[in-house]
């Protein structure tokens, strides 16, 4: 359910009386007990699922139009060209290079173990299952795998590759990114990945091509159609009879490539399918390589993929109790199907549900086989699968060591992503705020800001009030102002934001107070009491934070950083209509994963005379240049870097001075200052650190605002 500000609102009013008295125990996190009657934490996912299903019912009045194959083709043409654009375009087509490095007889069919290029020295590491029977040239299939274990060693992408082969297919796999032996980052010392699992590569890779304009799934498609070119090599394939099918990642991959390719004729992805809709509301948004930037905001959804591919034979395999909610997949059906049933041609959608979990079971697999016996070879498959004896990883080895890594030294997505980058940066314009502005979709709401007050605190020398403002509808800020007891008519103020929240920047704001400014802490959306229930011992939470309403807001177009830089701004609208408080002379702290947003907002608005950044990344493009990153994916704006960069945007506030305290890497570790000033240079950025007794923060902002 969307969350509604003005009940929100009235709800908070009519507990205001007993929350105060109890704020004297809870001391400034006023909402901690508010949980029962307006649970905050859920306002930000909250705020961005209103915004999904505002573009999914905008997006449900042009799919009404599709009722014939002009219509049909005219979306087609929007699908592509809107994952193409989303994604970075492809690379260029290059000498695939491929070799065969060994074989294995397995009885009824064989197994040669491949290796190509996907792009120079980008190597992909595959196996080929050849049929001993029948006669050549035989229908073929193009199997992406899962995100499993094991690559194409996984023993059921064995099961149905070998099935296939007796069945009179030339089917074909290759290891995905970040798996068996294309291990993304490999440590030899592990004789594994450093990361916990290939999704977790996906998305440490996606924030990297996220910045310098592009998304992981330009590699991983790009691997897919370079390995249908290499099947379509070979003499023994018919180039008229080709389906492509895989389970969960090999589904997407599978649906992915079917939109884009022309040369697959039938399609049967199995665990993927399912609707931007119902799966924001469960699951969330997944790893990078199934987030393209703006797919939502252009009006997309799960069955635009299936339009790109239409009307051309295509199977929804899904599984009832998926962790992927099967109502997802019904909706998309139903949508899709309705299109097929106006272009008369109804039996070439259809879908097929087992009551299982997720994986490539024999019921589904059993479905396709059928599918593709239908639609490949004209003839009813209905035959049993026997089972396929698994062959060890080793023995489908491609490689020397079973790594490419290791084995050939040659590119990965890091080192090609660096050489996108140097082409992007060497081509970067002169710093325009407008197309910063826009790429981090900083938008601040005007008009009142709601404000809801809830008593003050008293303490010696100052006072500290609460309330709450509307940023904008939807989104409420809880937000404390520290007033000194005695001030001058008008005051400077502070307005500061600290990504643990503003009970984090409490011991500052009192310093700070005590010198006569007026400083206002808030929990900017997603930070502090509006910070989203994470789950901390999740895989992703441990190296992306709010991975879900940072995937969300890229989907829609829009970025935390942008959303948070418009929250600090709606702020400063409130402290300058205050008339205690000087409007020319107001400044800004961010810390932590407030930072960049705060620099963003500052950027933006030249009411920030003056800025303190405690705890920000150094730049963006470190985070692209150090292989891996920590905490940062928050942080980031796609396309960024083909625009401006951290200290781009510092430089633009001169003459207005900058401090930069304890400036970290992407792993969050602090920075000697020397290498931070070699970074930013210019002389109004002044660069400390705030470690330690000897020089604590807090001394630093004595002398800063003294």
């Amino acid at each position: 359910m969307a969350f509604n500000c003005q009940l929100a609102l009235s709800a908070l009013l009519l507990l205001a009386p007993s929350m105060a008295s109890a704020q004297q125990k809870t001391d400034l996190d006023f909402l901690a007990n508010m949980d029962e009657f307006h649970n905050i934490r859920k306002m930000l996912p909250a705020r961005l699922t209103q915004e999904v299903n505002d573009r999914l019912r905008q997006r449900a009045e042009a799919i009404a139009r599709i009722s014939t194959l002009d219509a049909l083709a005219a979306r087609r043409k929007l699908v592509r060209a809107t994952i193409l654009d989303s994604i970075g375009g492809l690379p260029e087509r290059t000498p695939l290079n491929a070799r065969v490095t060994g074989t294995l007889d397995r009885g009824d069919y064989k197994i040669e173990k491949i290796v190509f290029e996907s792009q120079p020295r980008f190597f992909v590491t595959a196996s080929l299952y050849l049929p001993k029977k029948g006669s050549p040239p035989y229908p073929a299939i193009l199997f992406p795998l899962g995100h499993e274990p094991g690559g194409k060693s996984h023993s059921a992408w064995q099961q149905v590759l070998g099935s296939l082969a007796r069945r009179g297919y030339v089917a074909f796999a290759w290891d995905p990114l970040g798996q068996e032996e294309r291990t993304q980052f490999f440590d030899p010392d592990w004789n594994d990945s450093k990361l916990f699992a290939s999704t977790v590569e996906h998305t440490e890779l996606g924030a990297q091509c996220m910045l310098v304009g592009d998304a992981l799934a330009r590699y991983t498609i790009w691997d897919g159609i370079r390995a249908l070119d290499y099947l379509l090599s070979r003499p023994e394939v018919d180039a008229t009879r080709v389906g492509a099918t895989g389970n969960s990642g090999g589904g997407t991959l599978t649906t992915y490539l079917s939109a884009l390719d022309d040369r697959i004729q039938v399609a049967a992805p199995s665990c993927y399918i399912n609707s931007w809709r119902v799966l924001l509301d469960t699951l969330g948004p997944q790893d990078a390589e199934q987030v393209f930037p703006g797919w939502l905001k252009n009006g997309m959804d799960f069955p635009d993929f299936i339009y790109s591919f239409a009307p051309k034979p295509f199977l929804v395999l899904s599984a009832i109790r998926d962790f992927f909610p099967i109502g997802g997949a019904r909706e998309t059906f139903a949508e899709a199907h309705g299109v097929y049933e106006s272009l008369g041609v109804p039996d070439k959608l259809q879908k097929v549900e087992a009551d299982d979990g997720h994986g490539y079971s024999r019921p589904r697999r059993q479905a396709a086989y059928r599918w593709f016996g239908r639609w490949l070879k004209s003839e009813d498959d209905h035959g049993g699968e026997q089972d396929v004896p698994a062959a060890s990883s080793e023995e489908l080895w491609a490689t020397p060591t079973g790594q490419v890594s290791t084995s050939f030294h040659g590119e990965d997505v890091f080192s090609l992503n660096l050489k996108r980058y140097a082409t992007v940066k060497s081509n970067r314009p002169a710093l325009s705020l407008a197309k910063v502005r826009d790429l981090a979709a900083f938008a601040p709401a005007s008009g009142g800001l709601n404000i809801e007050t809830y008593g003050a605190l008293p303490r010696s020398g100052y006072r500290i009030e609460k309330l709450m403002y509307q940023s904008e509808p939807g989104t409420l800020i809880p937000a404390v102002i520290y007033v000194p007891e005695t001030h001058a008519a008008r005051s400077p103020a502070i307005i500061c934001a600290d990504g643990e929240g503003k009970q984090a920047s409490r011991e500052a704001a009192e310093l700070l107070v005590r010198k006569g400014n007026i400083v206002m802490s808030i929990d900017a959306r997603g930070l502090g009491e509006t910070r989203p229930a994470l789950d901390t011992h999740n895989q992703f939470f441990t190296y992306f934070a709010d991975h879900d309403d940072a995937e969300t807001a890229i989907l829609l177009g829009k970025t935390l950083v942008g959303m948070r830089a418009a929250d600090i701004a709606r702020g400063i609208d409130l402290l300058s209509a205050r008339s205690d408080v000087d409007s020319s002379n107001i400044s800004g702290i961010g810390k932590g994963a407030a930072a960049v947003a705060m620099l963003h907002a500052a950027a933006l608005d030249p009411r920030i005379k003056k800025l303190v950044l405690e705890e920000m990344p150094v730049s963006y493009d470190a985070i692209v240049t150090h292989r891996i990153h920590r905490q940062m994916f928050e942080q980031i704006v796609p396309s960024a870097l083909k625009f401006y960069d951290l200290p781009d945007l510092a430089n633009s506030l001169a003459p207005r001075p900058v401090w930069m305290i304890n400036t970290v890497n992407p792993l969050g570790q602090v920075l000697p200052p020397a290498e931070v000033r070699a970074v930013y240079g210019r002389a109004q950025i002044h660069v400390t650190r705030g470690e330690g007794f000897s020089r604590p923060v807090n001394n630093v902002l004595d002398e800063i605002f003294k």
